[in-house]
C-alpha cells in the first residue's frame, strides 16, 4: 500500500492552529497548513532551500543553524537546505512529512519550538516580494501527459474526426517526452517561437513567427525518490513517488504543431518554454483535498490490472479549483486587473497521478528526483472551463472579448498568461499553489 503518511490528517491541517508570522493568518495561498517547499534568493544572497509562509518565506538554512531540526526532520531539512531540492526528493515521504511536522511547530504560535523560533525571527525569515524565485529542482526529464479528457476530446472535434478520442486513450494514459532544459520558473518571459508552418492547404510551409501562440491550464507534478532502471512501480505504490504539486504552463504554437506533429507528435511546437510555479506543494498538505477518481462513464473500459488499484480509485483524485487569466499590454496601462478565461479543476483528470507513473515505469523506465510530469490540459466539461485558446477560440474562428475592449483568438506580443489553483473545504485553511506567469515578448530576429 501507499504510506499513509501522504493521506494521513494531523495537526498540520488543523484550521484552528494559527502562525506567529502575522501575514500568514487567513493567508489564501500560505497559510500554515500549507508549507510549501522552494528554492529562493534573498536580496544580494545565493540560492537556498525555504518554506513558504504567508508573505515570508523561511530560510531552511538559518533554521537549521538555530537547532530547530531533529530526527528525520534534520535529514530532511539538510537535504533541502541547498540550491535545489533533489536530494530531499529522494528521502521519499516520511522525511518529508517529519520536515514538515518540524517547520508547522516552529511556525506555530502556541508551541515551545514557535516560541524559539519567533525570538529569532530576524534571522528566519525574508519578504518574499523581495526575493526572487529559482526552480526548485534539477529537472533531469519532462513527461507531458494528455490525461484531461474533454481538451483531448474537444481536440478531436476541432480535427472532425468521426470519434474524437483515439481508439487508445481510455486504455492508455497517453504521454511524450518533452524538453527539460526549456522548463522556466514563473516569472521569466518567453519569445515567440519560430517554427516552420503550412499557412494555407494549397501553398507550401514557410518559416517564421507563430501566430498561433496558445497556453494549456496544466498540473504539474514533482517526482520523489524515484526508481531503478528495469524494475517497474507498481501502482499500489506509485503514489508515494509524487513529492507534490505546482501549476504548469505547456505553451504551445498551434499552427507548427499542425504541421510537424505526424506522424511522430509535437516537437518544436512544444519545446520553446515550459512554465511552472515556484513551490511544491507537497501531497501530505494536500490530504484534505483528496477524492475518489470519478467513476467511469458506462461503457468505458476498466483499467488494465497494472493501473488499477482499489485504493487509488477511492482517493488518488483532488478537488482543486484551477483558472487561468490573461492580462494585455493595455489592460496593465489602464489598471485592469487580468481577466479569467477558464475555470476548471483537478477532478477533470481521466488518469490519475499514480496511474501516470505506474505507466511511465511500467516498460522498465527509471524516473528520478526532481523529474516533472505535465498532465496534459484539464478543461471542464463546460465551454467556460476549455484550458486553452484552442479549444476556447474554436481554432481562431470564435473571439474572446477582454474588459479592455480587445480581442482575441490566439496570444499577441506583450499578452501575460497566469495559472492558479486554489484548494477549499470546509472545515480546513483554503490554501492556494503560487501564480504561473509568463508574459510574451517578440519573435527572435537574427541581427
Amino acid at each position: 500500500m501507499t504510506p499513509e503518511s501522504i493521506f494521513s490528517l494531523d495537526e498540520t491541517h488543523d484550521a484552528d492552529r494559527a502562525s506567529w508570522v502575522e501575514s500568514a493568518r487567513g493567508h489564501q495561498v500560505f497559510p500554515l497548513q500549507n508549507l510549501p517547499l522552494g528554492v529562493f534568493s534573498p536580496p544580494g544572497g545565493t540560492p537556498r532551500g525555504g518554506v513558504a509562509i504567508g508573505d515570508e518565506i523561511l530560510d531552511l538554512g538559518a533554521a537549521l543553524a538555530r537547532g530547530l531540526f531533529e530526527g528525520d526532520a534534520l535529514r530532511a531539512a539538510q537535504a533541502a537546505a541547498g540550491r535545489t531540492l533533489n536530494d530531499m526528493l529522494a528521502l521519499g515521504s516520511g522525511p518529508r512529512v517529519a520536515l514538515r511536522r518540524a517547520v508547522h511547530a516552529a511556525l506555530c504560535e502556541d508551541t515551545p519550538q514557535g516560541r524559539t523560533a519567533r525570538a529569532c525571527s530576524d534571522t528566519l525569515l525574508h519578504r518574499a516580494a523581495e526575493c526572487t524565485m529559482h526552480l526548485p529542482a534539477r529537472i533531469g526529464d519532462y513527461t507531458d501527459f494528455y490525461a484531461g479528457i474533454h481538451h483531448a476530446y474537444n481536440g478531436g472535434l476541432r480535427h472532425k474526426r468521426p470519434s474524437p478520442l483515439l481508439p487508445n486513450y481510455k486504455w492508455v494514459p497517453v504521454a511524450y517526452h518533452g524538453r527539460a532544459s526549456s522548463v522556466v520558473v514563473s516569472g521569466t518571459a518567453l519569445r515567440r517561437p519560430n517554427g516552420q508552418r503550412r499557412l494555407a492547404d494549397d501553398a507550401p510551409p514557410a518559416f517564421g513567427p507563430s501566430v498561433k501562440l496558445d497556453f494549456e491550464l496544466e498540473l504539474g507534478l514533482w517526482i520523489g525518490p524515484g526508481n531503478a532502471r528495469g524494475e517497474p512501480v507498481s501502482i499500489a505504490r506509485a503514489g508515494d513517488q509524487i513529492a507534490g504539486l505546482c501549476m504548469l504552463n505547456d505553451w504551445s504554437a498551434r499552427d507548427v504543431q499542425s504541421w510537424e506533429m505526424q506522424p511522430l507528435g509535437p516537437f518544436l511546437a512544444k519545446n520553446f518554454t515550459t512554465t511552472v510555479s515556484p513551490w511544491i506543494v507537497t501531497l501530505e498538505a494536500l490530504a484534505p483535498f483528496r477524492i475518489a477518481q470519478p467513476a467511469r462513464p458506462d461503457g468505458d473500459p476498466q483499467p488494465l490490472s497494472y493501473l488499477l488499484d482499489r485504493d487509488d480509485q477511492a482517493r488518488g483524485a483532488f478537488d482543486i479549483s484551477i483558472e487561468a487569466c490573461l492580462s494585455t499590454a493595455a489592460m496593465r496601462e489602464q489598471r485592469l486587473p487580468a481577466h479569467r478565461v477558464s475555470l476548471s479543476n483537478l477532478r477533470h483528470l481521466y488518469w490519475t497521478a499514480a496511474q501516470m507513473v505506474a505507466h511511465h515505469t511500467s516498460g522498465g523506465c527509471n524516473l528520478q528526483p526532481g523529474d516533472l510530469f505535465g498532465s496534459g490540459t484539464i478543461s471542464a466539461p463546460e465551454r467556460s472551463g476549455f484550458g486553452s485558446l484552442a479549444e476556447l477560440s474554436d481554432d481562431g474562428r470564435t473571439e474572446l472579448e477582454l474588459p479592455s475592449g480587445e480581442r482575441r483568438t490566439w496570444l499577441q506580443d506583450g499578452d501575460e498568461v497566469t495559472l492558479r489553483a486554489v484548494a477549499r473545504r470546509d472545515g480546513y485553511a483554503t490554501l492556494g499553489f503560487g501564480d504561473c506567469v509568463g508574459r510574451v515578448l517578440p519573435a527572435f530576429v537574427p541581427g
